[in-house]
């Protein structure tokens, strides 16, 4: 795929969706290919992650958490940023988090990770596509429809969505 594509390729590793780890190995092995960008790893090993940034650096390659429940502990160990569904309702908070960790300002990075843990798990893990649709709208952005087969998410969890955030300090 990399050797044809006009574009820079960007490998995804979402064991949780897909049942499959993309292993170090493999990722390290691909690094080193002219068309291959980076990864997104959405797996949550921290080792793994760190790892790869280690044995990939000086490869034009970049390392990118594939979930804002990690983003801050990623940084730590190398990783450039992150591809995150969170960020399409909590936008400005996640790359708050990126600026405090640059400062160097831990305990607020700390804080505000763990603040954005509970909204990612509800929009990711709990209430998938439709909630984060539904967050979007909370928000104030345009979520739009969801695509067949996907149901909009119902009255209850709505609410209990809208709970979650709320508690966090994103939603009043």
């Amino acid at each position: 795929v990399a050797d044809e594509s006009p574009v820079p390729v960007i490998l995804y590793s979402v064991p949780g969706n897909t049942g499959i780890d993309l292993a170090p190995e493999v990722v390290i092995q691909l690094s080193t290919h002219p068309n291959i960008a980076g990864v997104k790893d959405s797996g949550g090993d921290i080792s793994k992650i760190g790892y790869m940034v280690h044995k990939t650096k000086g490869n034009n390659f970049q390392v990118l958490a594939g979930s804002a429940s990690f983003l801050l502990p990623a940084y730590t160990v190398g990783a450039v940023g992150g591809v995150l569904a969170l960020a399409n309702i909590l936008g400005d908070h996640c790359c708050r988090l990126e600026e405090l960790f640059k400062a160097g300002k831990m305990e607020e990075a700390k804080e505000l990770q763990h603040r954005m843990i509970g909204p990612n798990l509800a929009v990711t893990k709990k209430f998938g596509v439709p909630g984060l649709k539904s967050a979007m709208e909370m928000l104030g952005y345009f979520g739009g429809p969801n695509r067949s087969p996907l149901l909009p998410i119902s009255d209850t969890n709505k609410a209990a969505l809208r709970k979650i955030i709320t508690e966090e300090g994103f939603l009043t």
